[in-house]
C-alpha cells in the first residue's frame, strides 16, 4: 500500500511538471480565493466565456462544417472572450463505441447530414475521420493555442437537445442519469484532459431538474462527483449547479458542501428572460428587475460572500424583437457588472447541424451568425464589453473608484472631449472614474467638477459650482431596480437619461409610480460599478 501511494504521488508530481510545461507562462492551474478565481500568481482571472454546444446528436462542436476551427478560435479572442464552456454528453465518455470508434464522418452519415460532411472535408479535413472524443479534444487543443480557457460541461447523458423535466436526464436516478455511470464519465474526462492546460474547470452537470430533485441526493452525489474529478485531475476547478434548471442553490446557505479539498470550488447559476416570463411581461421593468434580482440573490447570489459564482448561461434573441429579453438583459448586465461575476453567454455558434429534427436550425441566441464566423449583432457584443473586463479582485484593501455604466448601450459616462462642461456616453475603457459621495454627489475623481441637473429635458453639465452646492449635484438611486439616478433637488422627479446623440440629459423618471408593463425606462438605467483603481485602465 505504501509503495502504491508513493508511486501515485510520483505520478502526480510528474503530471504537475508536465502540466506546468504545457501551460508555459499562462499561470495555470486556477484556484479560488474567497469569491475570486485566481491564477498561480494570485491574480484575478475572470472567466468571460461563450457556450460552445457539442452535446447534440452529432456529439461534435457546432459550426465546424462551416469554418476552420482555427478561424473560430481566432474569432472568439477577437470578440473579447477568453473562455469557452464546451458542452459534452455523458455517452461520449461512457459509451466506448460512440467515443472512440464512431468518427465525425460516421456520426454525420448516420444522421443524413451529407452537406455537413462536405463542409467538414473542406474546412476541417484533419478532423473528419477522427473518433468523436479525439475530434472534441482537437478543438480543446486548438483553443489552447489561442490562450482560450475551456470549461468542460457535462450537459446531459444522451446526445440531443436539452432540457425538459421529463427527458430522463434531469436528476440522479432518472432513466438516463445513473450516478455511478456519471461519476465514471467525469473521471474519464478529467483524466483525458489532464495534460490540456487550458482546461481550467469542469461543470459537473447542467441544469438539474425534474420531480426527483432533493437536497440529500444532491449533496451525496455532487460531493462524490467533485471528489472523483479532483482525484483524477487536481488542477481544475470543480463547478456545481443547482436545482430547477440551475436557478436554485438556496439550500447551500444552511448546509455547506463538504469536500476533502479546498480552493477549487465554484458554484454556477443560469438565468434567462424565459426563466421568469410572467414577471417580465406583467410588471413595469423596474419592479420586474428588482424582483428578479432578489430571486437571483436568494437563489445563489449570496454565495458570492464566500465562493465564486459563475453565471454560466444567460443570453437573448439578438435580433432585438423580444420585449422580455430586452428588459431582462439590461437588468442582468447591471447585476453582472456590479458584482463583477464570471460568466458564459449562450451561445457561441449561430446554427446547429441538427436540432430537434431540423437540419441547420438557426440559433438566434448565438453571438455568431449562421455562417459560423460573422458577428450577428455588433451592438449586443458592445454591451458585453465591460463585463468582459476584470474590474476587481482579491487585492487587500484596494482603492476603489466608480464607473457609471449604461447597460442599454454597453457604454459609460464620461466628460466630453469637445466641451469639458458636457457629459456623454463613450467606451468604458476610456471613461474617467467618478466619486459617489455619502451625500449622493457625483464628482469626477481628482477633478473639482460635479454632475449638475439643469432642468427637465436639458443636458446635465459638469461644474465647480455644483461641487460647493451639493443640492445641485445629488443623484440618488431609486426604484426597485436601483438603476435610476434621480436628481434629489427635484424630489426625484428627474432622472439621468440619454438623448439620440449619447449626450446625458435629465428627463421625467419612468416606471416608478406603478405604471404598467408597457412603460420603458431602459434608457434611464445606469449602474454605479465599483472598480479597482489598479485595474481601471488595464481592461
Amino acid at each position: 500500500m505504501k509503495t502504491a501511494n508513493v508511486l501515485k504521488r510520483m505520478f502526480s508530481f510528474f503530471i504537475f511538471l508536465l502540466f506546468s510545461f504545457v501551460t508555459k507562462n499562462m499561470a495555470y492551474p486556477l484556484s479560488t480565493n474567497s469569491r475570486w478565481i485566481i491564477n498561480q500568481r494570485g491574480e484575478r482571472t475572470k472567466l468571460a466565456c461563450a457556450n460552445w454546444p457539442a452535446h447534440l446528436q452529432t456529439a461534435v462542436p457546432e459550426g465546424l462544417s462551416k469554418q476552420p476551427v482555427d478561424a473560430v478560435a481566432e474569432k472568439i479572442v477577437a470578440m473579447g472572450f477568453n473562455c469557452v464552456r464546451l458542452t459534452w454528453p455523458l455517452d461520449l465518455a461512457t459509451n466506448l463505441t460512440l467515443g472512440t470508434i464512431v468518427t465525425v464522418r460516421d456520426s454525420f452519415q448516420s444522421l443524413g447530414l451529407n452537406n455537413d460532411i462536405s463542409g467538414f472535408e473542406t474546412n476541417n479535413p484533419s478532423m473528419i475521420d477522427l473518433p468523436l472524443i479525439q475530434a472534441y479534444k482537437s478543438v480543446v487543443t486548438t483553443l489552447g493555442k489561442y490562450n482560450v480557457m475551456v470549461i468542460l460541461d457535462n450537459h446531459l447523458t444522451k446526445p440531443g437537445w436539452c432540457c425538459g423535466n421529463d427527458d430522463g436526464n434531469g436528476f440522479f436516478g432518472d432513466t438516463f442519469f445513473d450516478p455511478a455511470t456519471w461519476i465514471s464519465g467525469l473521471t474519464y474526462m478529467a483524466t483525458v484532459f489532464i495534460n490540456e492546460g487550458n482546461v481550467v474547470g469542469m461543470s459537473l452537470r447542467n441544469e438539474l431538474r425534474g420531480p426527483k430533485q432533493n437536497v440529500d441526493d444532491w449533496f451525496k452525489y455532487m460531493q462524490q462527483g467533485a471528489e472523483a474529478v479532483h482525484e483524477a485531475n487536481p488542477y481544475i476547478l470543480v463547478i456545481l449547479s443547482g436545482f430547477s434548471y440551475d436557478t436554485d442553490l438556496s439550500f447551500v446557505q444552511s448546509r455547506p458542501v463538504n469536500l476533502s479539498f479546498s480552493g477549487k470550488l465554484v458554484f454556477e447559476l443560469h438565468r434567462y428572460a424565459f426563466t421568469n416570463t410572467e414577471i417580465w411581461s406583467s410588471k413595469n421593468p423596474n419592479d420586474a428587475c428588482g424582483e428578479v434580482l432578489k430571486m437571483i440573490d436568494d437563489g445563489g447570489g449570496f454565495i458570492l460572500r464566500d465562493f465564486p459564482v459563475f453565471l454560466s448561461e444567460f443570453g437573448i434573441d439578438s435580433r432585438g424583437g423580444n420585449v422580455n429579453d430586452n428588459r431582462y438583459i439590461g437588468c442582468i448586465l447591471g447585476w453582472a457588472a456590479e458584482n463583477d461575476v464570471d460568466w458564459s453567454i449562450w451561445a457561441l455558434t449561430g446554427s446547429y447541424y441538427l436540432r430537434e429534427g431540423e437540419q441547420g436550425m438557426i440559433e438566434y441566441y448565438g453571438v455568431l451568425g449562421s455562417d459560423g464566423i460573422s458577428v450577428r449583432n455588433n451592438s449586443f457584443l458592445q454591451r458585453l464589453s465591460l463585463i468582459q473586463s476584470t474590474l476587481r479582485g482579491p487585492d487587500p484593501q484596494p482603492e476603489l473608484d466608480n464607473l457609471i455604466f449604461h447597460p442599454l448601450t454597453g457604454l459609460c459616462m464620461l466628460q466630453s472631449s469637445l466641451d469639458p462642461t458636457k457629459v456623454n456616453l463613450g467606451l468604458c475603457n476610456v471613461s474617467q472614474p467618478w466619486d459617489y459621495t455619502t451625500d449622493n454627489t457625483l464628482k469626477l475623481t481628482d477633478i473639482a467638477l460635479c454632475l449638475e441637473n439643469t432642468g427637465p429635458n436639458a443636458p446635465v453639465k459638469l461644474s465647480e459650482t455644483s461641487c460647493s452646492t451639493p443640492s445641485l449635484s445629488q443623484w440618488q438611486t431609486i426604484s426597485a431596480s436601483n438603476m435610476l439616478l434621480a436628481a434629489k433637488s427635484t424630489n426625484n422627479s428627474l432622472c439621468l437619461d440619454v438623448d439620440g446623440d449619447n449626450n446625458l440629459v435629465a428627463t421625467n423618471c419612468k416606471c416608478v409610480n406603478g405604471e404598467d408593463s408597457s412603460c420603458d425606462p431602459m434608457s434611464q438605467w445606469f449602474k454605479i460599478v465599483k472598480v479597482n483603481k489598479k485595474k481601471l485602465y488595464n481592461y
